[in-house]
């Protein structure tokens, strides 16, 4: 069974996801994209928080900051790589 600790980060991390489909919009996949980018984020900012030993915020043993900025970044650089963009016509 998961800790307390697994459960907080995870919930955490799906509500920043949410929230960046929320504020930005799009369809189903890309809030799925969205929910998996803020997982896997959240993971590296905690794992860099604690290679980097950051403890600016820690609830128990999860580094919230450093988890939450890295799911944040992750997130941004989705939302760029997503991003429409316009399409140039050739004219002859």
């Amino acid at each position: 069974m998961p800790g307390p600790t697994l459960i907080f980060g995870f919930i955490v991390a799906t509500l920043l996801g949410a929230v960046f489909h929320l504020i930005f919009g799009g369809d189903a996949r890309r809030l799925a994209l969205f929910l998996l980018g803020g997982w896997v984020g959240f993971g590296l900012g905690h794992v860099a928080g604690v290679l980097f030993n950051i403890n600016v915020l820690n609830i128990g043993t999860l580094r919230i900051v450093s988890a939450a900025f890295g799911a944040i970044l992750l997130l941004t650089t989705i939302l760029l790589l997503t991003a429409k963009r316009p399409r140039k016509r050739y004219t002859r």
